[in-house]
């Protein structure tokens, strides 16, 4: 079963259950990728749904740190209660002594020296661990291996 099918048989089951919560974060979703594959006229992949859900996920936790500092707790869980339903569509994040491993490897791989090939090394990173490992701790741990 496809990334997709399952979150549309997800968006079933919480419809028949009347949970309105999980059903909003997943009618978000199903519109994130059909606006996606709308615009780009093509048929995502599980990959390409991951990284909506990567996006999406990003957005929370941002939006999340704005609510906390304007002091509005009914939106902060609102949000926190969006990024637990949308989570269980990605796969198992890697640790980050995994994470570094990759890191390491890949710059062996492309024989990058230095800062100024940060961008070289994170494109690479980038196509390898997407939906793998949260894209800000990849960023520090190339930053580590570069410096190193």
């Amino acid at each position: 079963m496809s990334l997709k099918e399952r979150i549309t048989d997800d968006m079933k089951a919480a419809m028949r259950a009347k949970d309105s919560e999980r059903l909003g974060a997943i009618r978000l979703l199903t519109a994130a990728i059909k606006q996606k594959e709308v615009d780009e006229r093509v048929e995502l992949d599980d990959a390409g749904v991951v990284a909506i859900v990567d996006k999406m996920l990003k957005q929370r936790k941002d939006s999340i740190e704005a609510f906390q500092k304007a002091g509005r707790q009914d939106l902060v869980d609102k949000e926190q209660a969006e990024t637990a339903v949308l989570q269980v569509y990605l796969p198992a994040r890697l640790s980050a002594d995994e994470v570094a491993a990759e890191v390491k490897s890949i710059v062996a791989e492309l024989g990058a020296k230095g800062p100024g090939d940060m961008g070289k090394v994170m494109g690479a990173v980038k196509a390898r661990l997407a939906g793998k490992a949260d894209m800000g701790q990849v960023s520090a741990a190339v930053k580590a291996a570069l410096a190193g």
